[in-house]
């Protein structure tokens, strides 16, 4: 961590809201005195902010964090303002200028608008600026969406190539079970994910106002690990220790691997699928193990209701999930297809399908296949 020449810290609700939902000031001005330490040292920092929707309850006269779409969006309007406003005036105490960006799945995965979002922070950086980043919660959807800061905050980890992130909650590590449990012990390192096995993870933060509880923080460190990037999981009372290289929290190793795309990192750890494609034999060796385009010819069942452009996972003809991809056609197009190759189909249905199932470039493998890709076995 004292080596890191570009750091990612993201901070949750319950750490930066006091119990009736408002910001607590002196908390912003707290973790931005320790951001700014840290950068005076000389490494780049940005900070991955939840607490816009948190921030708005009180303005708003809400008595709890609204559970509908329309209500959450009103709620981060409001607060996000608030937010911004706060962190500014913390930072210029420092002679720090704290930049607002406000991102989207689609800008993340979408080529022109990836690249303009790397393009804007590195440039922030190089201006000794504080990028602040947040989901944009007043577009975002159920349907597209990251679904918690914590995600965020591993993909943006990715897209400025940090060398670090730093994932504060309210809990100060990762331990075997319940930590308000005696004897439970603290897990000071993961190595693998066969580490994690057998632990009892939970779900949601203690105060309500978040939306990222323990595995959605175990399950971003995962994303960040595997895009290289080696992460900590602890309080955000301890910020200023683990910046300082301390050993507190849960430190999750980076894997020593080709960095893979932002894509491929959402569609395995931020999708959930819409159906299945159910692959023969043959289909499942040419995706497993050649990282092949699935053809229609490889294709026996297709399961669920969904669109092109969906992500859908691919399973075996046993039922095992071993990958999931971006698919090119509707369900109710693809039992049509089955079994034909696409030379066959471009020349009977027209050259607009002569195109693959789920192409290469829009699949990542899930779960043995990907551990046997990742160890580099076949």
């Amino acid at each position: 961590m004292t080596r890191a020449r570009r750091v990612v810290v993201k901070v949750g609700s319950s750490s930066l809201t006091a119990p009736d939902g408002t910001i607590d000031t002196d908390r912003i001005t707290e973790l931005a005195d320790v951001l700014a330490e840290r950068r005076a040292a000389g490494t780049e920092v940005v900070l991955v902010s939840s607490g816009a929707v948190a921030a708005g309850i009180a303005p708003m006269a809400l008595t709890a964090r609204p559970r509908d779409l329309a209500t959450q969006q009103a709620a981060a309007s409001v607060g996000q303002g608030l937010l911004i406003a706060h962190y500014t005036a913390a930072f210029a105490r420092h002679g720090l200028t704290a930049a607002q960006v406000l991102l989207t799945v689609e800008d993340m995965m979408r080529r022109v608008q990836h690249r303009n979002a790397q393009r804007t922070l590195r440039r922030l950086l190089d201006f000794g600026a504080v990028p602040i980043v947040n989901e944009n919660d007043t577009v975002a959807t159920h349907e597209i969406r990251f679904g918690d800061n914590d995600r965020l905050a591993a993909l943006a980890a990715h897209l400025v190539r940090a060398d670090a992130l730093v994932l504060l909650s309210d809990v100060d590590a990762l331990y075997d079970g319940n930590p308000a449990r005696p004897g439970t012990r603290r897990i000071p390192r993961i190595s693998d994910p066969a580490d994690l096995d057998g632990l009892d993870i939970g779900s949601a933060g203690r105060r309500g106002v978040g939306t990222g509880g323990m595995v959605t923080k175990v399950s971003s460190a995962r994303i960040a690990t595997e895009a290289g990037v080696p992460t900590v999981l602890t309080s955000a009372a301890n910020a200023r220790a683990v910046l300082a290289g301390e050993s507190v929290g849960t430190l999750f190793t980076a894997h020593a691997r080709r960095r893979p795309s932002t894509r491929q990192l959402w569609l395995a750890h931020a999708t959930e699928a819409r159906g299945s494609v159910v692959l023969d034999p043959g289909a499942v060796r040419a995706v497993a193990e050649g990282r092949a385009s699935l053809l229609p010819a490889g294709v026996v069942k297709v399961e669920g209701d969904f669109s092109a452009g969906d992500p859908v996972d691919l399973h075996d003809e046993e039922g095992t999930a071993i990958a999931r991809g971006l698919v090119n056609y509707d369900a109710s197009e693809i039992p049509d297809l089955m079994g034909r190759s696409t030379r066959w189909l471009a020349r009977e249905l027209g050259p607009g399908y002569e195109r693959e199932i789920v192409h290469r470039d829009d699949l990542v493998l899930l779960g043995a296949a990907r551990e046997r890709a990742r160890r580099g076995g076949a």
